[in-house]
């Protein structure tokens, strides 16, 4: 028995999968427990290791912290999002003099690592005379890194549709910027919506990187009380409360992004049009989605129904 992708395992790889899979659970088990065992044999679990926390200052910085990480990747992730279409839509351009330039920026931004772009806007620019808060040099460099990623995904997702999608708009008159806006561009952000958030999801992670050129967030202040010597060094603590605070930031990012692709699959794709003297509808009542061209020449066709039922 075969499915499309791959022949369906049979009783014996079935059961070998489940003996495969038990023991990948007890390796991993093994490699935790053998984690949190040298940290207890190392005193990291010792009430002088944890002493830090029991001071509210200490979780009220953490706190502050966490609002400098959310503060730059919100705008990070908001500015990532507009380079991309925007760098998207010049790759797409059928005018060579636009999308060339554009797609060279594209392959450079995505080729230099995010770190040494921060360490350009920081501590490179004022050798030319230009100063820049350590905020902005985060900021500017994942928007720059990130866009540039971003608009390969929106080019990839509008390549991958069918052309016939574009030729139909073009058929009931739509110019180019038309067929992008109604009909490309939401099929394919629909269709690269995991992969967006997958990307948004490292541009949050990416913010840690800022604590190199002494931005605040999260990451610098896990350091600094990690190498607090009246507070008993507890760097190892640190890192555990700031890498959970990481991961229920990230979780919380995924949960948006599953409401917001839940919402899109869930959005009415019905469009029913009457037309005619006689009450006659011409509706589109398709189970499968239906796209922004069937939809426009839906109602074209019934205008143009309606107009020749009034005038025989």
């Amino acid at each position: 028995m075969t499915s499309v992708l791959y022949d369906v395992p049979g009783p014996r790889a079935i059961v070998r999968n489940r003996v495969l899979g038990v023991i990948t659970i007890l390796v991993v088990i093994a490699l935790v427990g053998f984690v949190l065992y040298r940290f207890w044999v190392t005193g990291q679990f010792t009430a002088e290791k944890w002493y830090a926390f029991t001071f509210t200052r200490i979780w009220e910085q953490f706190g502050l912290a966490t609002l400098r990480t959310l503060a730059a990747f919100g705008v990070a992730a908001a500015g990532a999002l507009i380079l991309g279409f925007v760098l998207a839509i010049g790759r797409l351009s059928d005018h060579a003099w636009v999308r060339t330039p554009v797609m060279g920026i594209t392959e450079v931004f995505r080729a230099i690592p995010v770190l040494i772009l921060m360490i350009l806007l920081y501590y490179g620019l004022p050798v030319i005379g230009i100063k820049m808060t350590s905020y902005w040099a985060v900021v500017i460099a994942l928007i720059v890194y990130n866009g540039s990623v971003l608009a390969e995904v929106v080019r990839a997702g509008v390549e991958s549709l069918p052309r016939g999608q574009g030729e139909a708009g073009y058929a009931i008159g739509l110019r180019k910027a038309g067929v992008m806006r109604l009909i490309l561009l939401p099929q394919a952000i629909r269709a690269m919506m995991p992969v967006i958030i997958a990307q948004l999801v490292v541009t949050l992670k990416d913010t840690a990187l800022g604590f190199i050129i002494t931005y605040p967030e999260l990451l610098y202040f896990a350091k600094l009380l990690g190498s607090n010597a009246p507070l008993g060094s507890p760097l190892i603590p640190a890192a555990l409360v700031a890498g959970t605070i990481y991961v229920a930031l990230c979780l919380a990012l995924s949960y948006v992004a599953y409401i917001v692709e839940k919402r899109l699959r869930s959005s009415p794709k019905a469009v029913v049009v009457a037309g005619g003297e006689a009450g006659v509808g011409v509706g589109i009542t398709e189970a499968a989605p239906t796209t922004a061209t069937e939809t426009i020449a839906a109602h074209r066709a019934t205008s143009e129904h309606g107009r020749g039922s009034r005038h025989p």
